[in-house]
């Protein structure tokens, strides 16, 4: 089933704010790829204080903006961008997109599309010279449309669990 797309003027992007919490956190639950818990289950999660902590840290840094997509006042994505000093490149600043997350019944809209372009100009607003992404190898439609944006998937990435 092809959708129509919506229009960016039709998407709001602007920083999360402590009222978002939860909607966030249910995104990201959502946007796994086989979600195991019922809505219900995520709805409850989703009101677990370690999200509200989380959002404070992130809210209180300089180098990390948290922020939402809202269409008709409802939020339905969310994507967060860390600015990254370095040494690499004469001091180039790096950023990372991460936890990029459309809520399933707005996929395949261009919601995604409007979110990562302003990552993009936040980053190069913050003087980023570089900006990177990481995705689980299993999504491959996720892959093309970093490809389509213009990523060049030129790294493999590692991670390990540390503590609890």
């Amino acid at each position: 089933m092809t959708r129509t797309p919506v229009s960016a003027a039709e998407i709001t992007i602007r920083r999360a704010l402590a009222a978002d919490v939860a909607r966030i956190a249910e995104l990201i639950m959502l946007g796994a790829a086989a979600p195991t818990m019922t809505p219900e289950e995520i709805r409850a999660e989703a009101q677990h204080p370690g999200y509200a902590e989380a959002f404070a840290e992130i809210d209180a840094s300089k180098d990390n903006a948290l922020f939402v997509a809202e269409r008709a006042g409802a939020v339905v994505g969310t994507f967060q961008v860390t600015l990254i000093p370095g040494l690499i490149a004469r001091g180039r600043r790096r950023g990372k997109i991460e936890s990029v997350h459309v809520a399933p019944e707005s996929r395949g809209l261009g919601i995604g599309a409007v979110m990562i372009r302003h990552a993009l100009a936040f980053a190069e607003a913050s003087g980023v010279g570089l900006i990177e992404l990481s995705s689980n190898k299993s999504r491959i439609d996720a892959h093309r449309f970093y490809r389509n944006l213009g990523f060049d998937q030129s790294h493999e990435g590692f991670k390990k669990q540390l503590g609890s």
